[in-house]
């Protein structure tokens, strides 16, 4: 798919882009792209295979048992704006620039550091309201005295009544919380990064985006999600390929998703172009 990037600057951007229908092919092509992206510049693992893993263990360490699951499964909420580095290092691949590991630091100085921070402080919000929820609903079926082990705390989950019913509400409520933050950040970071938007056009471009396709975003949350527990399951290690390869394939499912724009497209509010299917 073309880009109509001639420099590294933001893009020139309609007021509000145009999204397209895509389907499961697209996700397929995406994470394609980004396993390519991933293995152009390998030495990414060095830089995540420090901070990603790392951190997840340290939420593990310094939790209570209860906490666990909610801090280790909301990672997948805060990942868009965590991964936002790799979001530069893939556009400047695309455009055929330097894409060496330094410029996952180079966002810094990005024209959109500051709506890309308003953004991430969001999902930061949405990160703790559900932590918070989770512990609430801990507390309102276990009381609030504290395990006295993780084994103890398993035995209390598996073989209880009140486990299983933690079990269900809590993956009903976390459901909830991950559609949020996935319909709000979807493509909205990776347009930030691109074009010229702010982060009410972004928000609601990525939610459009949602609304449109349905189940391609479905099935692209379930691919996050499953790769994101693996990486976990594997000592937390797997999360150096995972995370990287995941933000590599979020910037070209951006692309796929979301209209190219031109320079006619420039204009006041409420300007339209007609819309396209297909690449």
């Amino acid at each position: 798919m073309s880009n109509s990037h001639t420099i590294a600057g933001p893009d020139l951007s309609p007021a509000y882009p145009i999204v397209r229908k895509i389907g499961p092919s697209d996700i397929k092509d995406a994470l394609v792209k980004g396993i390519a992206d991933f293995l152009a510049r390998p030495s990414h693992l060095v830089f995540l295979g420090l901070i990603y893993p790392l951190a997840g263990i340290w939420l593990v360490i310094g939790s209570s048992p209860p906490l666990i699951f909610p801090l280790l499964s909301g990672f997948a909420l805060i990942g868009p704006f965590a991964a936002i580095g790799l979001y530069e290092v893939s556009r400047c691949r695309e455009l055929g620039l330097d894409s060496s590991w330094k410029h996952a630091f180079a966002v810094v100085r990005s024209h959109a550091i500051f709506p890309i921070l308003s953004l991430g402080l969001i999902l930061l919000v949405i990160f703790a309201c559900w932590v918070f929820t989770a512990q609430s609903l801990y507390v309102s079926l276990f009381g609030s005295t504290p395990p006295e082990s993780f084994t103890r705390f398993i035995g209390d989950i598996l073989g209880t009544s009140q486990g299983w019913k933690l079990i269900g509400f809590g993956t009903g409520i976390g459901f909830v919380f991950a559609v949020v933050a996935l319909s709000m950040s979807v493509v909205s970071f990776p347009m930030l990064l691109d074009r010229d938007v702010d982060v009410p056009i972004a928000i609601q471009t990525s939610i459009k985006a949602v609304l449109m396709n349905p189940f391609t975003m479905a099935l692209w949350g379930l691919i996050v999600a499953v790769s994101l527990a693996g990486g976990f399951l594997l000592v937390f290690a797997g999360l150096a390929v995972v995370v990287p390869v995941l933000a590599h394939a979020t910037w070209h499912l951006y692309r796929k998703v979301v209209e190219p724009a031109t320079r006619w497209q420039r204009g006041k509010a409420g300007d339209t172009a007609p819309s396209r299917n297909g690449f």
